[in-house]
């Protein structure tokens, strides 16, 4: 039998809450972390919201040394693997350094560092250019500073799907588990929030420009305009459930049970999208029944024609009304490869707590998605399986089955 992985560590940075505490009491009071753009002047832009966390100093938290080699995406990806490594109580420097890997996922690479160094390529010569541009763009970058930072040297990789990205970076990482790693640290986090990458941003054509930030992000409203981009993630530690029980673990929040991918055929085809067959793939592998499943984290892309066909993949496989689905991510914005990471996350907290967190903002679903959205109040109940969804653009899907541990996969 296939070892299991489970998740002993959760590292979080939201724009509604640093840490998995302060992260989780917010989603589920409803604390939004969508705000006007301030990082830059943004008022002459046409969308001008964005899920920013506040009073994030790097400084505070890594060697000064690292600031000028790495943009704010790598800074607040090694912030939530410390945080992460803190609540799974591992110390990387007990454990052997070949039986620990990174695999992470990112979209958008270090958009602010790049941008600065082509600026001063372009106004003043390629002598002032930084020396650490050659990586601090890159979408790998984190992935190794990872790695060098804490001397793990396992299998590691870097995966690109845009959304579906972390859901890919876990699903991974979990292989790379079953395959005799000990430890894998692996999730996603974004920041990309320069001029250049909120022209990136808004050249995606599926952001909102409502200004409001109880109305602009609204999945599966029948007012819904569009998304709003966010930046962090979060960032897991997965094990091995002996090498867990080996070390006296604090705690096991779950196990990656199950995790498929597919990709959208090409449009016009007349083939159904891929999405619907990544749920399916993910339940099969982590052998349980469409009716096992307690909730659905949705991918909620907030643009009304995706937000139906993904309604209609829901209600195809589970039946009308059949399973409570939920999108907290409406009160941190779609945050690209962060965002299947910290879903999971939720849904962890979601199974310890016996509770699913809601959806805010949203006030009217079309009766035609025929799905059971979770709005405005938590929803008390046990929940054993919880499946995530996250589709990338330009066709990526990927699903997680979360589960809670059970007796036998602690054996």
């Amino acid at each position: 039998m296939r070892s299991p992985a489970v998740v002993t560590g959760i590292g979080v940075l939201a724009p509604n809450g640093s840490g998995g505490d302060e992260f989780w009491k917010a989603t589920l009071e409803g604390h939004s972390g969508l705000r006007t753009v301030d990082r830059f002047d943004s008022s002459r832009y046409p969308v001008r919201l964005a899920g920013q966390i506040p009073d994030f100093e790097a400084e505070r938290h890594l060697p000064s040394r690292l600031l000028p080699q790495t943009d704010r995406v790598t800074r607040l990806a090694l912030v939530a693997v410390d945080l992460a490594l803190a609540d799974a109580g591992v110390d990387p420097g007990e454990l052997p350094e070949y039986g620990m890997g990174v695999v992470t996922s990112n979209a958008t690479g270090g958009f602010e560092f790049t941008h600065t160094e082509i600026n001063k390529l372009w106004t003043k010569g390629s002598r002032f250019v930084s020396v650490y541009e050659s990586f601090a763009w890159f979408y790998a970058v984190n992935t190794g500073q990872i790695s060098i930072r804490h001397g793990m040297r396992g299998p590691s990789a870097v995966l690109v799907a845009e959304q579906a990205g972390g859901l890919d970076a876990v699903g991974h990482a979990r292989r790379t588990i079953r395959r005799g790693t000990a430890l894998s640290v692996t999730g996603g986090v974004e920041s990309s929030f320069d001029p250049w990458g909120w022209a990136s941003h808004i050249a995606s054509g599926r952001l909102s420009r409502d200004q409001d930030p109880r109305r602009a992000y609204r999945p599966f409203d029948s007012e819904a305009s569009g998304c709003v981009p966010g930046e962090g993630g979060a960032i897991l530690v997965l094990e091995d459930p002996r090498e867990a029980r080996r070390r006296a673990a604090p705690h096991v929040y779950g196990e990656i049970a199950g995790y498929a991918a597919t990709f959208d055929p090409r449009p016009g085809s007349g083939r159904p999208p891929g999405l619907r067959r990544a749920a399916e793939l993910a339940l099969d592998d982590a052998q349980v029944r469409p009716d096992e499943i307690d909730v659905v984290f949705a991918d909620a892309a907030g643009v009304p024609e995706l937000d139906r066909l993904e309604a209609e993949a829901i209600a195809g496989l589970f039946g009308p009304y059949a399973v409570p689905v939920t999108a907290p991510k409406a009160l941190t914005g779609r945050l690209y490869s962060g965002g299947g990471p910290l879903d999971i996350a939720a849904a962890l907290y979601a199974i310890r707590d016996e509770v699913i967190p809601p959806t805010f903002h949203v006030t009217d679903v079309p009766s035609g998605h025929r799905i059971d959205l979770v709005r405005e109040a938590p929803r008390s109940r046990p929940i054993g399986s919880a499946l995530v969804l996250a589709r990338g653009k330009g066709g990526f899907n990927s699903a997680v089955v979360v589960r809670a541990v059970r007796a036998a996969a602690t054996l």
